[in-house]
């Protein structure tokens, strides 16, 4: 997700402590940052894309020969893409330099937004329905906007 050019991720793990999955263990999980990074890249690779740079996808990493390691994941795989240094037959690609200091292309994604509450989850079938409803309200009025918008363009060339 992008929120005026800065990326971000809504990671949720579940409150029980049962299951092993959710379970950090420095002895097992020594790169947890990966899930954060993986994130925030795939905000780094849509710009790219964007603007008309041809990067590997962030899910190919076994396409130019990398392997998830047991107590790293990806991390060679992600340094090398965040710094153009993976090695194909086009020679080193990656995410260009200036991604980094790009704004997102595209702006429609903010011009037609709606508010939401950050920091407040549904609490119950009424709260996840309302919120269901205004979604889908504010969605109209983006789609009827974009509409909108588009005529005036049209008529005005």
């Amino acid at each position: 997700m992008d929120y005026y050019g800065i990326g971000y991720s809504n990671i949720r793990l579940p409150n029980s402590s049962k299951n092993y999955i959710y379970r950090y263990n420095t002895r097992i999980n020594t790169f947890p940052e990966e899930v954060f990074i993986h994130e925030f890249l795939h905000s780094l690779e849509r710009t790219s894309k964007e603007y008309g740079y041809q990067i590997p996808a962030l899910h190919d990493y076994a396409k130019y020969g990398y392997k998830e390691q047991s107590l790293t994941g990806l991390k060679q795989w992600y340094i090398d893409y965040m710094n153009g240094e993976v090695k194909s037959t086009n020679g080193n690609v990656g995410l260009p330099s200036e991604v980094f200091k790009l704004k997102p292309a595209n702006n429609s994604d903010f011009k037609y937004s709606y508010k939401i509450d950050e920091f407040h989850e549904p609490q119950n079938i009424i709260e996840e329905i309302r919120q269901l409803f205004k979604n889908v309200i504010n969605n109209l009025k983006m789609i009827s906007n974009r509409k909108s918008l588009q005529t005036t363009n049209s008529v005005g060339q």
